[in-house]
C-alpha cells in the first residue's frame, strides 16, 4: 500500500545541525503535501515552539494537523480542532516535584501557556527549553501552581551525568505510573501514561481513515521509539540513536544530509 501519512520529528530530524530546513528538505515536503499526502511534525515541542516550522512549510492548511508534547497533543493546526489530549493532574505535578527534589535535579512544567519553574536556582536547560519553544518562563512556588491548570508535561532537566545519576534512583513504582522518555542526554520527559508519539499517529492515522501499513514515521532519538515501532515505513535518520536504528524498518541519511528529502523521495 501506498504511504499516505508522514509524521517528522523535528529536532535532529527535520532540521539540520543549524536548526534550518534545508531546500532540498522543504522542497520535497512541500511537493508531498501537494500530491494529497499528510505530513505531520511530530515534536516534543509545545505549539508555540512548532508555529515558525509550520508556516515556512505552509502546514495550516484545511487537513494539516501536528503532533505536540510529545504525543501529549494532536489537532489540526488551522481550525486548532483537537483529535486527542493526555494531560497530568494537579496530583501528578505534587508526586513529579518532590520526587525531583528526592533525586537532585532540575525541573520545569509546562502547560499551553508557558513554562514553570520551582527553583530558584533556574537551571540552564529550562533557560534552553523556553527560548526552543518560544514560551515564557515563569517562577512559581510549588503552592503557586493550582488544580486547574492543565498541565501537559513535566521535564527533570540537568546535566547528563547528574541526571543519569537521578533517572536511575527513580523507583518503578514512580516510573511505571507515567510515560518517560529521554528526548536527549540532558531531558527527561514526563507525561500522561497515555502520551507517546506513537499512540498519537495511531489517534491521528485512525481519525483520517488511514491504515498503519500507510503510515511512515521519520526520527532520530529515544522519544521517536514508539513512533517509528507503530508506522508502516519506520525510518531512522543517519544521526540516529543506535536503539532507533535498530527498532526502525530503513535508515536514511543524516539530518545534514536532506536525509528527510532522500527517504521520501525513495519511498513516495
Amino acid at each position: 500500500m501506498s504511504v499516505k501519512l508522514v509524521a517528522i520529528d523535528i529536532d535532529g530530524t527535520l532540521l539540520d545541525s543549524n536548526r534550518n530546513i534545508t531546500p532540498k528538505v522543504k522542497e520535497t515536503l512541500q511537493k508531498a503535501n501537494e500530491k494529497g499526502i499528510y505530513i505531520v511534525l511530530c515534536t516534543g515541542r509545545p505549539l508555540p515552539g512548532v508555529k515558525e516550522q509550520l508556516t515556512e512549510l505552509d502546514l495550516y492548511g484545511d487537513n494539516d494537523y501536528v503532533i505536540t508534547y510529545n504525543g501529549s497533543l494532536v489537532q489540526a493546526t488551522k481550525s486548532n480542532e483537537i483529535i486527542s489530549q493526555y494531560s497530568l493532574s494537579y496530583d501528578d505535578f505534587l508526586e513529579i516535584e518532590l520526587m525531583s527534589r528526592k533525586v537532585g535535579t532540575h525541573l520545569h512544567t509546562i502547560d499551553d501557556k508557558a513554562v514553570y519553574t520551582a527553583n530558584r536556582d533556574i537551571g540552564k536547560y529550562t533557560v534552553h527549553e523556553a527560548y526552543l519553544v518560544d514560551m515564557p518562563l515563569k517562577y512559581r512556588a510549588v503552592d503557586e501552581m493550582t488544580p486547574d491548570m492543565s498541565i501537559i508535561k513535566m521535564m527533570m532537566i540537568d546535566e547528563p551525568d547528574v541526571l543519569d545519576k537521578a533517572i536511575s534512583q527513580l523507583p518503578e513504582s514512580f516510573t511505571s505510573k507515567y510515560t518517560t522518555v529521554k528526548s536527549t542526554e540532558f531531558y527527561f520527559e514526563i507525561l500522561n501514561k497515555e502520551a507517546s508519539k506513537g499512540n498519537a499517529l495511531a489517534k491521528l492515522a485512525e481519525h483520517l481513515g488511514i491504515d498503519q501499513s500507510e503510515t511512515m514515521a521519520i526520527g532520530d532519538n529515544e522519544n521517536d521509539l514508539s513512533m517509528i515501532e507503530y508506522a508502516g515505513i519506520g525510518v531512522a535518520m543517519g544521526n540516529a540513536t543506535e536503539n532507533i536504528k535498530r527498532a526502525a524498518d530503513i535508515q536514511t541519511s543524516s539530518n545534514d544530509e536532506d536525509g528527510v528529502a532522500e527517504v521520501l523521495l525513495k519511498y513516495i
